[in-house]
């Protein structure tokens, strides 16, 4: 099993990394570039889970009204929860879906920037992909992406606070054009939602002090690329609602 995770996702991206650092020898800018590349390859898996997500928000005021409505019978809050999901046309697990797909895919750069940055191993090249002798871990000629640097963990951090009050203030948007509000006080969602806001960039500073700068950097990129897609998911279904509140204003 482990054989076959190696030659399916770890071996295809440590060459990769490779085959990049040999074209242009600094790390920094091998990590940015296959940063992207990675992006683009995860992009319709990790769209279509932020477009899932959104739509989820999107609905929170309406669950929230049938949480109240039928707190005293569980039942069928789940049979109203059901019903809701299919008139909006919303998936619970559609979102969930994408990350799974993507988690193995996650573990093999985390191991590839954990441990590529200082092997001097590469028996896993392919016969195509130059032997570089060794990998320099310096970017830029000063920063060791070998060894843990906390400042890229703040911008990892940073990153990741900015896409979480991205989707928290499109979800409060959304609540404030509908026209029906059930209650005053934030509902258990939008109380998870702040407390995510703010526990999971500390946590991820946190984890990247112990990590190689290497991975800290990536995991920068990667979010900040994931802000840039969470605005574009944002705007196109903000478009796709105003369209809708026109068309029926024109009836």
């Amino acid at each position: 099993m482990g054989n076959l995770f190696t030659t399916i996702f770890y071996q295809p991206l440590f060459n990769l990394l490779v085959f990049i650092y040999n074209l242009i020898p600094d790390i920094g800018a091998a990590i940015f570039i296959i940063t992207v590349i990675i992006k683009l390859l995860l992009w319709p898996l990790s769209h279509k889970s932020l477009k899932s997500q959104k739509a989820l928000q999107e609905i929170q005021p309406k669950m929230e009204e049938l949480k109240e409505k039928y707190k005293d019978n569980k039942e069928k809050l789940g049979q109203e929860m059901m019903l809701l999901y299919r008139a909006e046309k919303v998936n619970p697990f559609s979102s969930c879906l994408p990350l799974l797909l993507q988690f193995p895919f996650i573990i093999a750069v985390f191991q590839v920037f954990r441990n590529g940055l200082t092997s001097d191993n590469f028996d896993l090249l392919y016969p195509f992909v130059s032997n570089p002798g060794s990998i320099n871990p310096i970017m830029l000629g000063f920063l060791n992406l070998s060894e843990p640097q906390i400042f890229l963990g703040v911008l990892a951090g940073v990153a990741q606070f900015f896409q979480s009050r991205l989707l928290i203030a499109k979800s409060k948007k959304s609540e404030s054009d509908n026209v029906v509000k059930i209650k005053k006080e934030p509902g258990m969602t939008d109380i998870m939602n702040k407390q995510m806001m703010y526990f999971m960039p500390i946590l991820t500073i946190f984890i990247s002090a112990s990590l190689p700068g290497g991975l800290a950097l990536y995991w920068f990129l990667i979010t900040l690329l994931g802000v840039l897609d969470q605005y574009l998911v944002n705007r196109s279904l903000n478009k796709k609602r105003n369209l809708q509140i026109e068309v029926l204003d024109n009836k």
